[in-house]
């Protein structure tokens, strides 16, 4: 296929076939997006038919951990070996893990054969940032960005509805099948239609700081999902964990000053701008998933909801967010000027979290309804703004390292934010539920996973009193914590320094130029 050139007269109107490649990141991104949010309405059924109830958080966190581990490694195999096929390689990955996964005989094997799901969508979610970073200029960049995070929204909204679907209609190995055709039209667009440089890496891959990484993230997630639940934040095996973690992140930072091709450059780092990113993408990820974990416990157990009703109740967060993503996307490509969106999305997500902290038992679900859309309305102008930044602020060479770190740092935020936020929530309700209802109340809060709408009806009225006051002063305390840390957001993004966003007829950097000269500049004009 020719080569589609695209000047600047024509700029916003990408070749047919760029088009089609953006579809199938469209697909990549919704496999990666809406795996986990499937699985979580399967898991009765799932646990039904292969037992090992003792270990279904695993069914999650192996998945979790696996992406968390692996997003840092896929970006680097992209920048060093190019990102066509590092990428189809991530897809195969995940396509084999969600066979398998279907095809699981116990919940062993599908624990294991999750972790390799997550190996895969590590790929996925770097690849598609990192493939539009390539074929897209940045002024351009922030309206298909904005796309991605309305297919992120979209994946929260329709998960659990589809899963459910899928797990009634089809049995819950079908949850799992269902990404094998998806991802095939993926893999195939990726295979046909796109087209970059092909790279040769002189140097040879910095196993020992994967390692001490892997070793490092993975330990961190683990204090982040057992602390206060499997065991004691003050225990011996929590401690132990960190102890690794730490060690090993500092063992990490100082091996990278010294490999010959590290893992994670720590000069990306000296740039303001995308060091800046890392804060803002860190705390999004921390207040997103906190929100999405306490909104519906609060929706159940204070407002009556049903499990479906609860996730439909999301609906103006959600909403919010994907339309101020793609407004966002949509404004700093006709302007080229995006410091007003970390600003403002800093505002909104303090001034959602805290209206959401002043919700009690009598608050409406329309007035909750509203306080929620104010804080998606901030994450929206948070999501892609911050990959957008961060990837201009680095050089083409390491655009799949800026890539992967932007993801890294909004996961690792999403399990601090789900264990901190999860720890306050319940102490708070234990405290309460003792208060108001005494040795009943300890009882209940033991049993809180299982009393769902229909179970607090059973209960005797202060009993269910009680617990719907601990349940909403719980979140209140969540959500208070969740607009101090969002303060951080703010301020950071006051520093933020607005370097114009590189287009096709602006300055390009040295190493582009060189690109363009030997005919290999993985932009639009030659992408295809």
């Amino acid at each position: 296929m020719g080569a589609e050139k695209t000047g600047a007269g024509n700029e916003g109107k990408q070749p047919r076939s760029v088009r089609v490649v953006l579809l199938a990141l469209m697909i990549a991104m919704l496999l990666a997006m809406l795996d986990n949010m499937i699985i979580g309405t399967a898991m009765p059924t799932i646990v039904g038919e292969l037992g090992g109830l003792e270990h279904l958080s695993w069914v999650v966190t192996a998945y979790t951990l696996a992406t968390a581990a692996s997003t840092p490694l896929w970006g680097k195999l992209g920048d060093m070996y190019g990102r066509k096929g590092v990428f189809m390689t991530s897809i195969v990955v995940f396509l084999i893990g969600s066979a398998l996964s279907g095809m699981a005989q116990d919940m062993g094997q599908l624990i294991g054969f999750r972790a390799v799901q997550g190996l895969g969508a590590g790929g996925l979610m770097v690849g598609v940032m990192a493939i539009i970073g390539d074929l897209i200029p940045p002024r351009e960049r922030g309206k298909y960005q904005g796309m991605m995070a309305g297919v992120m929204a979209l994946a929260m909204i329709a998960g659990p509805l589809v899963g459910g679907t899928i797990t009634d209609h089809l049995g819950w190995r079908w949850s799992f099948y269902i990404n094998l055709p998806l991802g095939a039209v993926a893999l195939i667009a990726i295979s046909v239609v796109l087209h970059l440089p092909k790279k040769r890496a002189q140097t040879r891959i910095d196993y020992l700081g994967a390692g001490l990484l892997t070793l490092g993230i993975t330990s961190i997630v683990l204090v982040t999902t057992w602390g206060g639940t499997e065991y004691a934040w003050g225990s011996a095996r929590i401690m132990e964990l960190i102890g690794i973690g730490v060690a090993a992140l500092v063992g990490f930072l100082f091996w990278q000053t010294k490999a010959a091709e590290p893992i994670m450059p720590l000069h990306i780092f000296r740039n303001r701008n995308f060091s800046l990113m890392s804060i803002i993408g860190f705390i999004t990820g921390f207040v997103m998933f906190g929100a999405v974990l306490f909104l519906p416990l609060y929706q159940q157990a204070v407002q009556g909801a049903s499990a479906t009703n609860s996730g439909l109740l999301l609906l103006p967060m959600l909403g919010a967010m994907l339309v101020l993503s793609m407004v966002a996307g949509r404004v700093t490509t006709n302007s080229g000027r995006y410091k007003v969106f970390p600003l403002a999305g800093g505002v909104l997500l303090i001034a959602g979290l805290f209206l959401l902290a002043q919700m009690d038992t009598g608050t409406s679900r329309l007035t909750s309804g509203i306080y929620m859309a104010v804080l998606g309305a901030g994450m929206g102008c948070l999501m892609q703004i911050t990959m957008l930044v961060a990837q201009n602020s680095v050089e083409m060479k390491d655009m799949g390292v800026a890539s992967s770190s932007t993801t890294l740092f909004r996961t690792l935020g999403s399990s601090f934010g789900v264990a901190i936020m999860g720890a306050l929530f319940n102490n708070r309700v234990q405290d309460v539920m003792v208060e108001r209802a005494g040795a009943l109340g300890g009882k209940m809060t033991e049993q809180s996973a299982q009393l769902d709408a229909a179970s607090l009806a059973k209960l005797p009225v202060q009993a269910r009193e009680a617990y719907q006051y601990a349940v909403s002063a719980g979140t209140h305390s969540a959500f208070l914590l969740g607009a101090a840390v969002a303060v951080v957001a703010l301020v950071a993004a006051v520093f933020v320094k607005e370097v114009p966003l590189r287009g096709a007829g602006g300055p390009k950097p040295a190493e582009e130029a060189a690109g363009d000269a030997a005919g290999e500049r993985p932009a639009v004009a030659e992408a295809v």
